[in-house]
């Protein structure tokens, strides 16, 4: 590690998450005697976050649009939390700030248009520089991307083979929306509006994989109503399915493939058994057509934004965060038929409390150690953009255990 004046810095930290996350890591600091600083565009905002808390910590002063002040910022640290989204708006010259200074980096986007377009411009430089980059490190995709990672370990251990196909069935969950997740997720269908060929990437789940292998096997995807012989109920799509099956593909590619060529994996949510299962995967399937179909035209999308669906900067409250939670699924299959159920679940609702410790968790693995030997499979790269499997695989599952209020565990 460089001898930065700061070994992590909070970029984004007045938005909703990144106030979860100077909240958690102002608990976590005393024990790790971290040095660390809070950054954004505004000065007296970051003044106020840290009266209210009555916090002594640094602050930054750098706008998303100003590569000089985020080239600073960059230089004086060692890792970088971004939490300013949309990414596809205020993220890009972040990124190549941090390929370019060979720092760590780390985020919570779901937006994979966007995360293709950074590999695609910084990940040969961040590799040349050893910049570990790290996106995705919420609940879109920690679990699922560490959670399949922890049923190929657990697969290894009991039948000496992976398993060359993982269903991931969302059993319970609860939680609020953002207004910083709704305006990504807004941008991310302007975009598409805006130029249709970006749905091609948009739908292909090996589009975060190295370029040359962004096509594969077809992967099963559950797009209506449907009764799943895995988990012994019925199925509606899952809205984060479309980011987390790429980043887990991504995962395997840098990884060398250890899966087999073959390698399966699709995301659902399970509704219950028998006839009321299926009303309710009914409901939740055309719920999501309504919005989709609404948020593609253009004056109904502004008038939702503007009307009807909550404003950036916004959240649930601190009740709400603690009463939510998680618990999710993965129905593995080896090769010559042998199976295993593992269990990933998390005590606070996904997209803000369980996410602000992820992401934290996630920086903090990354400062504890420049390379993580032994913990990917022979031949993974070790820098440019990763995943959060990649660059710290059974360490990051040990810290989330430990800190983080998630469990990972073997159900069958």
């Amino acid at each position: 590690m460089t001898m930065a004046a700061y070994d992590l810095t909070v970029f984004g930290a007045t938005s909703f998450v990144g106030q979860l996350v100077v909240d958690y890591l102002l608990e976590r600091s005393n024990s790790d005697r971290l040095r660390w600083a809070v950054a954004g565009r505004n000065q007296a905002k970051l003044e106020q976050l840290l009266s209210d808390r009555k916090a002594d910590v640094p602050i930054v002063v750098a706008d998303a649009a100003d590569r000089r002040a985020l080239d600073a910022m960059v230089a004086d640290t060692n890792v970088v939390i971004s939490t300013v989204g949309p990414y596809a708006l205020y993220g890009s010259d972040l990124v190549a700030s941090v390929a370019a200074a060979g720092i760590d980096y780390c985020d919570l986007t779901g937006e994979p248009l966007w995360v293709q377009a950074m590999i695609d411009a910084h990940h040969d430089e961040a590799v040349s520089n050893d910049a570990r980059i790290v996106p995705s490190c919420g609940f879109d995709s920690i679990p699922s991307d560490l959670g399949v990672w922890f049923t190929q370990q657990r697969a290894m251990e009991q039948f000496g083979q992976p398993c060359d196909q993982i269903a991931m069935r969302v059993k319970a969950i609860k939680g609020g929306v953002s207004g910083g997740t709704v305006a990504s997720g807004l941008n991310a269908v302007e975009e598409v509006s805006n130029d249709p060929s970006l749905r091609k990437a948009l739908g292909n789940p090996y589009s975060l994989a190295p370029d040359g292998q962004r096509s594969g096997v077809r992967q099963p995807n559950v797009m209506v109503p449907t009764n799943d012989d895995l988990s012994g109920s019925w199925l509606a799509p899952f809205i984060m399915a479309s980011v987390n099956t790429k980043v887990v593909h991504r995962t395997h590619a840098l990884l060398g493939r250890p899966w087999g060529d073959n390698f399966r994996y699709d995301e659902a949510m399970m509704t219950g058994s028998g006839p009321a299962g299926l009303a309710r995967a009914t409901a939740v399937t055309a719920g999501m057509a309504a919005i989709a179909g609404a948020s593609a035209v253009g004056p109904v999308r502004r008038q939702l934004e503007q009307r009807v669906l909550p404003k950036p900067g916004t959240g649930p409250d601190a009740k709400a965060r603690q009463s939510g939670f998680f618990d999710i699924r993965f129905f593995g299959q080896t090769m010559d038929g042998q199976s295993i159920v593992t269990k990933v679940t998390g005590d606070r609702d996904p997209g803000y409390g369980s996410t602000a410790k992820m992401l934290s968790e996630t920086a903090l693995a990354l400062l504890a150690s420049k390379s993580v030997p032994d913990q990917a499979a022979t031949g993974a790269i070790q820098s440019g953009f990763l995943t959060p499997a990649v660059a710290l695989g059974d360490s990051l599952v040990a810290r989330l255990t430990e800190n983080a209020g998630l469990t990972f565990s073997v159900l069958d």
